[in-house]
């Protein structure tokens, strides 16, 4: 009954969104959820149960990683789509008493026995994305569980068993299915193929309905014995062994011994400036960190960075930029222990200045070419397929610690083999299925034990005085760059409040047409854009940013408005 007591007064002792009060509506049509404002900590994710849950751990006091890890196993139970245990994530965590970055990699790995062309087959014909995406060819190596395991072990204050109980409350008791996952449910293809998933989340033939009660004792059972036992429990012994029967079962190759000799990694973040700002990122096998540090110095150097973000100018640079920072993502950037990644080089205010003086304000430069560097490994561009799925959150605790963690199994529902009440990813995916182009390897290409490349971008930027100023990040795929970089730069450079920001509408460019997200004020651009030479796709764009902003010595919290996050501070 007390566990209990604690939840519903998590629930209800913190400031919550209200969601149906007056706001004015942003120029995108998103109408910014109202301002969470909070002096001891905040904790913004993707779900309200999720939010609760690392309010909770706070308030007991725990720390942000403490509060992540049990807003993660919250956000398995209720998201299942998007990420958990049978996945993997990067993780920056703010040192506020060292005053450090520190950056997590939990990537999942290739098998030792799986192969460059695992994409091919058996004619040797290249399968497309669903010919792969749903079968044992995809599933890595899980990352997750081991890597939050060892960021408790270094920064946690709570035991690890306590981390778990939300979420086996959840999934032991139940929840009600939310709309949008509902929604996902009804427009997956795949997932109906496994008989677990099938039972559970299809028990009529049909998809749950929102607000249908969700139990999945299966998963609480799985969440028990992590509780109990680490990420041994999911590395070896029975759960292993059954993981690894599921994959093979689905023409996978993934093997007891990949399970047992998986390791997370410390690497050390990727930081750029931007003003009198410094933005942190991951490192590669990440592209997120480079990507967005080279788009958001090109925006300073062409003058973008002061115009408003919903200027035409502005639109237009912020897309040159993002051309020039995808050119030498798709050529140059992979797992740093297979590939020699030109990280500084890349980084280097003289390259900078070059790349900036391709970028013109009145044309596009159209298909960007990669920068060239002297003594480099001679590399094809790659191209993987990478699914906007996954999961972000953003944490600051009472001693002024942060978390800024993106999760995911990879496509929505990952590789819809269900073992245990969760889902296995499907993150080989995201390797390029050509291992080469033109006689030269592609630097992503899949070989045993390497982490496939990435675009997650959790990012935190501190101030001149070296304080913690902004934690953020969001889902969506290759697009999550450039979500996470016009976030960044409408705080930053605009002076945005982070409820403003979440609600822009979103553009970007991957080096082709420029996106514009449909159904906003952002379609409004498709003339001026043209006119100046680009080519326009207007799509959905559902991201799910997080952001948490230093202001004074308050802590103020959004959610992005497109889906179903939610902020708490006290």
């Amino acid at each position: 009954m007390r566990r209990i007591l604690l939840f519903l007064l998590a629930l209800s002792s913190f400031p919550a969104f209200p969601l149906d009060a007056a706001q004015p509506e942003s120029a995108s049509g998103f109408r910014p959820q109202a301002e969470v404002v909070g002096r001891r900590f905040m904790a913004v994710t993707a779900n309200r149960h999720a939010t609760a849950a690392a309010a909770e751990i706070l308030e007991l006091g725990g720390s942000a990683i403490d509060a992540a890890i049990a807003a993660q196993w919250v956000l398995n139970v209720v998201e299942p789509q998007s990420s958990g245990i049978g996945g993997g994530g990067f993780l920056l965590f703010w040192d506020a008493k060292r005053r450090q970055v520190l950056a997590y990699d939990g990537r999942e790995t290739a098998p030792r026995a799986a192969s460059a062309d695992f994409a091919r087959g058996p004619d040797g014909a290249l399968l497309n994305f669903d010919q792969v995406v749903a079968t044992g060819k995809s599933v890595g190596t899980p990352g997750l569980v081991a890597m939050l395991e060892m960021v408790h072990e270094m920064h946690g204050k709570l035991r690890w068993e306590r981390l778990f109980r939300p979420a086996i409350r959840l999934a032991e008791n139940g929840f009600p299915v939310s709309p949008r996952l509902h929604g996902l449910l009804a427009e997956d293809k795949f997932l109906m193929v496994d008989p677990a998933a099938k039972a559970l989340y299809y028990p009529t033939g049909k998809p749950l309905s929102a607000g249908d009660w969700l139990v999945n004792a299966e998963l609480g059972a799985t969440l028990r014995l992590i509780a109990a036992n680490g990420s041994l429990a999911l590395h070896r012994g029975l759960l292993a062994d059954e993981i690894v029967g599921a994959v093979r079962a689905r023409g996978g190759v993934l093997d007891a011994e990949d399970l047992q000799a998986y390791r997370p990694l410390r690497r050390t973040p990727v930081c750029g400036s931007f003003h009198a700002w410094r933005v942190c990122g991951m490192p590669p096998p990440s592209s997120g960190g480079i990507a967005v540090a080279q788009i958001m110095a090109l925006m300073e150097r062409v003058g973008g960075s002061s115009l408003a973000p919903e200027s035409a100018d502005g639109v237009h640079l912020f897309a040159e930029s993002g051309r020039l920072a995808f050119a030498d993502r798709g050529r140059y950037v992979a797992d740093p222990d297979f590939v020699a990644v030109p990280t500084d080089q890349l980084l280097a205010s003289p390259y900078l200045d070059q790349r900036a003086h391709l970028i013109a304000r009145t044309r596009s430069m159209g298909l960007a070419v990669p920068g060239e560097f002297a003594q480099q490994q001679i590399h094809a561009d790659g191209q993987s397929i990478e699914i906007p799925a996954t999961t972000h959150m953003s944490i600051v605790d009472t001693e002024g610690n942060a978390v800024a963690l993106t999760s995911s199994i990879e496509s929505g529902f990952g590789s819809r083999i269900m073992v245990r009440g969760f889902l296995l990813n499907n993150q080989l995916t995201d390797f390029s299925f050509l291992a080469e182009r033109d006689g030269k390897p592609v630097a992503n290409r899949l070989q045993p034990r390497k982490r496939p490349m990435s675009s997650m971008s959790p990012t935190i930027v501190l101030d001149k005085k070296q304080r913690l100023h902004a934690v953020l990040g969001s889902p969506g795929g290759p697009r999550i760059i450039n979500y996470t970089a016009r976030t960044a730069w409408a705080l930053l450079g605009a002076g945005l409040s982070p409820a403003q920001a979440v609600a822009l509408p979103h553009i970007g460019n991957r080096n082709g047409a420029t996106e514009l997200e449909q159904g906003t004020s952002a379609e409004g651009y498709a003339a001026d854009l043209r006119q100046r030479d680009h080519a326009i796709n207007i799509v959905p764009m559902p991201s799910g940013l997080h952001v948490i902003q230093r202001r004074g010595s308050d802590w103020v919290g959004a959610a992005d408005p497109r889906r179903e996050g939610l902020a708490m501070g006290h």
